[in-house]
């Protein structure tokens, strides 16, 4: 028995019923979610379109205490494009419960030095790219990727990619020049169901030993209701692929919400991943995380 369920165990003999049952839930870290307010502080970049309720840290807080979840990852969400000033403010005030990662102007030639500033003064732990399947996202092929892609390996932070899975053969160079570099896949790459030649595209990935994948949207890819088997069937060939070492669960919360609530998300991976042994869904709910985005737990 480690230490930390000893210490469980140890302290349900003198806890009232009700307690231990919270105690004794599986330990939990989402690696995605994003969090942004309507502040004039912290305002947001010119065409933005955010949806019309604020997703404050302090909503996030609730819910993740109702949930019984420990640790949260969280991602510069879009609607500030590249201004990280309020996610900086919420590490700044949470820093034993919250991981940043970043997001860069990608076609802006001082981005790893605004990488380095951003990991080495405001405390991320990472950065986002999110190359489009259209021409305007070619800039992943671009000579610009390479000193950004360095840096982060320099830095000893993960790349993390929001891609669509047609764009996952473009990171292959890039992985390649940067072997001890971690990068991480959203979402499954948003591969889409039933499409095999395209999830191969994915799977292809699991040769470089530091690519991780977010088994997250598993909402938006099904055609079937809660709690998606189809997508589970997916989720079936990435655990084969990459092992459960390589995988983790994820809310996307609040972007989730227009499928399902914070509470339904926690209770997809939590309670609807029988096909997992113990060992393997300990792993995705929270070792995996905890390995790229190291919290003090």
């Amino acid at each position: 028995m480690d230490r930390r369920r000893f210490l469980a165990s140890s302290l349900a003999l003198s806890m009232p019923t009700q307690q231990v049952r919270a105690e004794s839930q599986q330990l939990l870290i989402d690696s995605h979610v994003h969090v942004w307010k309507r502040d004039p502080a912290f305002p947001f970049a010119p065409g933005a379109h955010p949806q019309p309720d604020n997703a404050t840290v302090e909503t996030l807080l609730g819910l993740m205490h109702s949930n019984h979840v420990a640790r949260t990852v969280l991602i510069q969400v879009i609607h500030y494009k590249w201004d990280n000033s309020y996610l900086a403010s919420v590490l700044k005030r949470y820093p034993r419960t919250f991981k940043g990662v970043c997001r860069v102007n990608p076609e802006d030639p001082a981005a790893p030095d605004q990488l380095s500033r951003l990991t080495e003064v405001q405390g991320f732990h990472g950065v986002r790219l999110s190359p489009s399947a259209t021409p305007e996202g070619d800039w992943i092929r671009g000579p610009l990727m390479p000193p950004l892609w360095r840096r982060c390996a320099q830095l000893k932070v993960p790349m993390t990619i929001l891609a669509p899975v047609t764009r996952m053969t473009d990171l292959i160079p890039l992985i390649e020049q940067n072997p001890d570099l971690t990068v991480v896949i959203d979402h499954m790459a948003d591969c889409p169901l039933g499409q095999p030649e395209q999830l191969d595209l994915l799977l292809a990935l699991a040769r470089y030993p530091k690519v991780f994948v977010k088994i997250s949207h598993m909402w938006s890819l099904s055609k079937q209701p809660y709690p998606y088997a189809d997508s589970a069937e997916q989720v079936k060939h990435l655990y084969r692929t990459f092992g459960a070492n390589r995988l983790m669960w994820g809310t996307d919360w609040p972007i989730c919400l227009k499928d399902l609530s914070y509470a339904q998300a926690v209770s997809l991976f939590r309670d609807h991943l029988g096909f997992l042994p113990p060992e393997d869904h300990e792993q995705i709910l929270y070792k995996t995380v905890q390995r790229v985005w190291p919290f003090n737990l």
